[in-house]
């Protein structure tokens, strides 16, 4: 039976407004004033600790059993006091730190973002899913070797045309069998971050659209031979805002639907605001969300180098964003509370402490559970 139109609505952004008290920022968004625990001996034997108690973990009784939510990455030590106790260095933290990052009732997913870099070996996934429990998921972003239509230089500048964008058989090879094997069922979501576009492929969405329709279905067989329980959601992100015109939106639903893969949520200062990209989740309901709240948009569609600098050691909120945490929030309560799963990641560049904006977005869910 189709859904009713009107409540699809409300899954997305319709539902009351959280308490003002969740969308403010924080009075004093620092770790607690209290003291953390002195630093553990730094043997490679010894697991990182978790500060206790775990700032916002009294929040996660009340958020939906179908939602996780993360972080991209965890080798952060502005997180102390937050996820772990302090005097850890980033290099320990990258090493050693996952599975404290996973003592966080509130942190049931995070992202691999490094296997957008080079392709990772299913041994090193393995390696990934041995740190973390039976209910941990993790999303895995594709290597930017399918993902970038272009080669890129140090500095990120467009090079020359990548052969390999988009490829098939690449893309299954380097990232979607090893992912699948090494994490096996703690591997949540395959995401397909696609890179800016250049201008002759933007002016020419249909070619990169037949090219990602055969990269979608040919994802679709390859799970299909999976248990049903080790299946992940694929998801496609996009850092070009034409994929949203109403000439390309609808062949891109389409694409999607038939491949039983999603669009990802991409909150970032390339893309338009949320409210923007709703309509296009809207078109592919039911369905899961996928959503990743990476860039805040003040910085400028290319200011992560300066919002990294800015908003470092990523110990606080310095540039809250009520209106995508209040949208965000309501979104998430009505696709949980239909029986859809959502998996959301916050960067710290999004508002100053990934963390924070964790707690304070579950804050937001929970005041519109108890409204």
């Amino acid at each position: 039976m189709s859904p009713d139109p009107d409540q699809n609505l409300d899954l997305f952004g319709a539902a009351p407004a959280p308490a003002a008290s969740a969308l403010a920022a924080p009075q004093n968004s620092a770790p607690p004033a209290s003291p953390p625990p002195a630093p553990l001996p730094r043997s490679r034997a010894q697991a990182v600790a978790a500060a206790h108690p775990l700032l916002g973990e009294d929040l996660a009784p009340a958020m939906p059993a179908l939602l996780r939510m993360g972080t991209s990455s965890w080798s952060y030590p502005g997180w102390e006091g937050m996820v772990w106790a302090k005097g850890y260095s980033e290099r320990i933290l990258a090493q050693r730190g996952l599975n404290a990052y996973t003592k966080h009732p509130l942190l049931r997913t995070v992202s691999i973002d490094r296997s957008f870099y080079r392709p990772l070996a299913p041994s090193e996934y393995a390696l990934y899913a041995a740190q973390v429990p039976a209910d941990f998921r993790f999303i895995v972003k594709a290597p930017a070797l399918v993902c970038d239509a272009q080669v890129r230089s140090e500095d990120g500048r467009g090079k020359e045309p990548n052969p390999a964008f988009l490829n098939v058989e690449l893309a299954l090879s380097s990232y979607v069998r090893p992912a699948c094997e090494g994490l096996l069922d703690k591997l949540g979501v395959l995401l397909f971050q696609l890179s800016p576009l250049p201008l002759n492929r933007v002016l020419n969405l249909a070619q990169t659209l037949a090219e990602l329709e055969q990269l979608a279905l040919a994802v679709q067989t390859e799970l299909a031979s999976l248990p049903p329980e080790q299946r992940p959601i694929v998801a496609f992100e996009v850092r070009d805002a034409d994929w949203l015109r109403p000439d390309v939106a609808p062949h891109l639903t389409q694409i999607l639907r038939h491949a039983g893969a999603t669009y990802c949520l991409g909150l970032h200062a390339k893309m338009p605001r949320m409210p923007e990209q709703l309509p296009l989740l809207r078109a592919l309901w039911p369905g899961p969300l996928v959503c990743r709240w990476n860039v805040n948009p003040i910085f400028g569609p290319y200011g992560y180098a300066d919002a990294e600098k800015q908003l470092a050691p990523f110990d606080r909120i310095q540039q809250p964003d009520p209106p995508t945490l209040a949208l965000l929030a309501s979104t998430l309560a009505g696709i949980c509370g239909k029986g859809q799963p959502a998996y959301v990641t916050i960067s710290n560049e999004a508002e100053g402490c990934g963390p924070l904006s964790i707690v304070r977005l579950a804050q937001a869910i929970a005041d519109l559970t108890n409204a």
